[in-house]
């Protein structure tokens, strides 16, 4: 038996964390804020076949390579518990189609994927709103990200205008119209590392955005408090600052992926190729070029 999923790779220009150190459930935790989800993401592929020794699972990556499976591991032992499942082995492919560790979402992207394959392979039939908690859980535990899963289980460019897992946390999709997505990630930077260290300035500005962008709903608005965002928290490099300096002197907009050392911009398709052009000149990033993925995470076809 074998299924595979798909979930999009998520983008958040700002965010208010919600951390309550003396919550025991994961599901309430997680982040108010906006962002977006690409075309490119983490496609996940499980085979289960009976188990011939005392390895239960293996998991191996593609394409971007990420050096932890901790995230995975969670979530087979969530789907383990639901049924007699110590008979079989699980072989476990991500084939990740982004960076790792560059404010792409690519963990919650994996767990996302994962939880649908599972869900899928294993023929648990949980509701879509159960796999997502089992993925959100995943994230918050393992302290990788806070808002991404609700994100990308939904799709598309939106607002999260309550904290949680999915069936709990509340998105709010915004209607664009059709735009291509450009990033460039110049290095990782760790999330779990710049939350404690951040935390209270990060929430400060974070909830008065969101409710500036529910006023706006526009992209272009997004971009500009993106940016006042990370230079209030301080995640500008010089070599960030050099690439906005050319893009504003442009007239293109752009944000920074929180958290990374990685720049977007969301831009009409007239001007895309302008925006490559300039991203182009910096040899040492990786250049992505995506839409919207309006769908959100869900099971494909074999």
């Amino acid at each position: 038996m074998e299924a595979t999923a798909f979930c999009p790779a998520h983008i958040t220009g700002f965010f208010k964390a919600y951390l309550d150190e003396e919550s025991r459930i994961s599901e309430n935790l997680g982040s108010m804020g906006a962002g977006f989800s690409i075309k490119q993401g983490v496609t996940t592929h499980v085979t289960i076949t009976p188990k011939k020794n005392d390895s239960s699972f293996k998991i191996s990556t593609y394409g971007y390579k990420s050096d932890k499976t901790d995230v995975s591991e969670f979530v087979l032992k969530e789907f383990l518990k639901m049924g007699n499942f110590d008979e079989l082995f699980f072989d476990i492919i991500h084939e990740i189609s982004i960076p790792v560790g560059y404010g792409l979402g690519s963990s919650s992207a994996v767990a996302l994927s994962l939880a649908y394959a599972l869900d899928q392979v294993l023929q648990t039939k949980l509701e879509h709103e159960k796999i997502g908690k089992i993925a959100h859980n995943a994230e918050v535990n393992c302290k990788t990200g806070l808002g991404d899963v609700l994100a990308s289980y939904h799709g598309g460019f939106e607002i999260r205008v309550k904290p949680g897992a999915p069936g709990i946390g509340i998105v709010e999709k915004i209607n664009t119209e059709p735009m291509s997505i450009i990033m460039i990630c110049f290095s990782p930077i760790s999330t779990n590392k710049f939350l404690k260290e951040r935390l209270s300035q990060i929430n400060g500005l974070g909830g008065k955005m969101v409710n500036k962008l529910l006023e706006s709903r526009n992209y272009e608005h997004f971009q500009d408090m993106s940016l006042e965002f990370a230079k209030y928290v301080d995640v500008m490099t010089p070599r960030m600052e050099k690439l906005i300096k050319e893009l504003e002197l442009n007239e293109i907009k752009c944000g920074i992926a929180l958290f990374g050392e990685t720049v977007f911009s969301m831009v009409s398709k007239d001007k895309e190729q302008k925006v490559l052009d300039i991203f182009e000149k910096y040899a040492e990033g990786i250049v992505l070029k995506s839409e919207l993925d309006k769908l959100g995470a869900r099971v494909l076809e074999n």
